[in-house]
């Protein structure tokens, strides 16, 4: 606020003058090389604006309006303002000049802009006379619902404390200089009367204008009373100042008078400081003094600018380096009286000597805003963002205005407002709301899940069949339909069943690394056991039937070591390349995050694809085998007609394997698993019920069947037949 300071004038030129203002805040009276000798009581604009930007920034209000009054105290101070406001990303709707001289139609121009300004905070830099001129014309055109800034130029404006502007400045927050308790200022207000200080003529002028009388005058030693008119008295000395109702006699508010009598004090020490100075101890050139009784301004000007003490009221007055005073405010909020006036309540203070962030302090539940809500209100171009969205700018608008736009797939926002969204890592997902990165879930074949469970059922299922059928022809096993089958084959074709339908479970359940490097190979190697197996006794039914006629040369290949012999050999070849596989390129657990959206699949990773179908193809190509043996074979007499139940095992067995791939090679993750364990299970079943059912319908149901007779008579009646 922009008020002429007091001035302590010597001899010299007048830049060596010494001036202490008490009311004006304009930042550039701060240069030192335009203004080398001014120095004040009141804090400066730049204090003030820094102060309104944390006060709007505190409340977070981010879409607001500046009213400045067109002159250096409005346009340095809304500058600063603005460009404080801007360091905190809040965005400035407007900034408009509010004419000094009336001006209708640049007063309308500015009612037209709050009435469509979508801001509801608006700080108003300005004094009183002008802030007056705009807020008639609020009223007048009833905008209500904003919530107005006072700069100290109007924060106290009585003016506007009337029934008139209750509507529209209720809840106004305002800065004011600091206010102070004076002692004494009071008795001496009480006391002031002119008898006391007839020589003070400017009391007299006072005493007439606020009693409406006039004084006696002398003329000639004789005492004339002139009435100038019908409504005027003859002032008596006996009115009494304290039955009036003056607005100076209000001690509530003594913010101007603390400054003056701040300065005041600051001369009378700098005074005290200069007449205490030693000889030889001066500041001066040589050390000297200032002559007490003709010192020059600017030396009583070194002892102003180097005043520390501490006044009345406890607190510290000094100048800093551009004879400025710290930064302090009281925050004042228009609160409605019963009477239908405001009282300016203090809610809070701004002092710029505390630390960084803690300038500000407010009283936030004392505050009462307009309307009477106790709720702060907002002020923002665009509601702020949730937790989960990103802003996302709007062209040719404000940072402040903005679109909220969810985040993609894979990405979080973790605070309100966020301007990009964070990406999970590759074994976490944002939960629903996006707003926190979860653990995926694991996918893999669980024995928990209905799936993994009927698969586990029928992997068990699928190996009692085989123990039960080999406890049968251990039992039956002097019976000749199990001699003649080879018992020792089929004990190990069937344990080797047994163990091919054990193998699916190690398919089910989390896959570890123990797992993962015993599962396929279970498989493999159990596979091709029963394959050999079989591979071996269609054999042996060949070399059988071939050795039967008594010029046969193989008849020394029949036997035991044969088939023992057929089912190592094949079996090695397994073996080896399974051993070659884990040692080479073992199988291992990974994890992959790309095959299903928020979702970690577990599983094993075959190290080597070519390993892999190799073995699978090794199996393959013993089937291949098995069938076109067993094939040639089907039509030998019927003692040796297992061969044709061979033969169907092996188109089961291929038929299923080769449905297998396409399968397997089109599913990912548990199902991929299921897809094998369900060829294996489906493999194992299909080799037992075409081997070994009918051997066990014979042997439980048709024990007649079951003879020696029955079976050589079968054969000598299919080969007189064949004959």
């Amino acid at each position: 606020m922009s008020i002429p300071g007091q001035a302590l004038s010597g001899t010299g030129s007048p830049s060596n003058d010494c001036h202490i203002s008490y009311g004006s805040s304009v930042q550039d009276l701060s240069d030192k090389t335009q203004f080398p000798s001014f120095l004040r009581t009141t804090a400066t604009d730049n204090f003030q604006a820094y102060g309104l930007a944390k006060l709007v920034i505190y409340f977070n209000w981010t879409w607001i309006g500046i009213l400045a009054e067109d002159n250096d105290y409005g346009h340095q101070g809304s500058h600063l303002l603005k460009q404080e406001l801007e360091k905190a990303d809040v965005c400035v709707e407007f900034l408009l000049a509010i004419p000094g001289v009336f001006s209708g139609t640049r007063a309308d121009n500015i009612i037209e802009v709050l009435e469509r300004s979508t801001a509801k905070v608006i700080v108003v830099f300005s004094t009183s006379n002008s802030v007056r001129q705009v807020m008639q014309r609020v009223v007048s055109r009833n905008i209500t619902g904003k919530i107005w800034i006072a700069s100290d130029g109007w924060s106290t404006l009585n003016q506007l404390s009337t029934a008139e502007f209750l509507k529209i400045c209720e809840g106004t927050l305002g800065f004011s200089v600091r206010r102070g308790y004076m002692p004494g200022f009071k008795e001496f207000l009480d006391r002031i009367h002119p008898s006391r200080t007839p020589e003070d003529i400017f009391l007299r002028i006072f005493w007439e204008h606020m009693f409406n009388c006039k004084w006696p005058i002398q003329v000639q030693n004789h005492t004339v009373s002139i009435i100038v008119n019908e409504a005027s008295t003859l002032c008596t000395g006996n009115e009494v100042l304290q039955s009036l109702d003056l607005p100076f006699m209000d001690m509530s508010d003594l913010s101007t008078s603390y400054n003056a009598y701040n300065a005041v004090y600051s001369v009378a020490h700098a005074l005290h400081n200069l007449k205490l100075c030693q000889p030889g101890e001066g500041p001066f050139v040589n050390r000297t003094c200032a002559d007490t009784h003709n010192f020059q301004p600017w030396q009583l000007l070194h002892y102003i600018r180097n005043v520390h003490f501490k006044n009345s009221n406890g607190e510290e007055v000094f100048f800093d380096a551009n004879g400025n005073p710290p930064g302090i405010y009281d925050i004042l909020n228009w609160q409605p009286t019963p009477k239908r006036t405001f009282k300016f309540v203090t809610v809070g203070r701004f002092d710029s000597r505390a630390s960084s962030g803690l300038e500000l302090t407010l009283n936030q539940s004392s505050i009462t805003w307009n309307g009477g809500e106790k709720q702060v209100p907002q002020s923002v171009c665009s509601k702020s963002c949730p937790l989960g969205y990103k802003k996302i700018s709007i062209p040719g608008k404000p940072t402040c205005c903005f679109d909220c736009v969810q985040c993609s797939e894979g990405e979080i926002a973790n605070k309100t407002d966020s301007t990009e969204c964070m990406k999970c890592s590759d074994d976490d997902w944002p939960n629903q709301e996006k707003d926190e990165c979860v653990k995926k879930p694991m996918e893999f074949l669980s024995y928990e899940e209905p799936l993994g469970k009927v698969l586990a059922a029928a992997s068990l299922g699928a190996a009692v069949f085989p123990a039960a059928i080999l406890i049968i022809f251990i039992q039956r096993q002097n019976t000749p339909l199990v001699k003649a089958n080879n018992r020792e084959l089929s004990y190990l074709l069937l344990f080797s069943l047994f163990l091919c339908a054990l193998c699916a479970l190690v398919f089910i359940g989390r896959p570890v690394t123990v797992t993962c490097l015993v599962r396929q190979v279970a498989f493999g190697i159990t596979f091709a056991l029963c394959l050999s197996c079989i591979l071996a006794k269609t054999v042996i039914v060949v070399i059988a039937f071939k050795a039967t006629n008594s010029d046969s040369k193989i008849k020394r290949w029949v036997g035991p070591q044969l088939a023992k012999s057929i089912v190592i050999i094949a079996m090695a070849f397994q073996v080896i390349l399974c051993a070659l596989w884990l040692v080479l390129s073992p199988p291992s657990v990974e994890r992959i995050n790309s095959y299903k959206i928020g979702t970690t699949v577990v599983e094993c990773n075959e190290g080597s694809p070519a390993a892999f179908w190799c073995m699978l193809g090794y199996m393959g190509l013993l089937a291949m085998v098995s069938f076109v043996v067993a094939f040639i074979s089907r039509k030998l007499p019927d003692c040796f007609n297992e061969a044709r139940f061979i033969t169907f095992s092996m188109l089961v067995f291929i038929s299923v394997w080769l449905s297998f791939i396409p399968a397997y090679l089109s599913t990912r993750g548990k199902y991929m698993v299921a897809v094998e364990i369900f060829a294996i299970l489906s493999s194992t079943c299909g080799l037992m019920s075409c081997i070994f059912i009918p051997k066990c319908y014979i042997i439980l149901l048709r024990p007649d069947m079951n003879t020696k007779e029955f079976l050589l008579g079968r054969g000598k009646f299919i080969t007189k037949k064949q004959k």
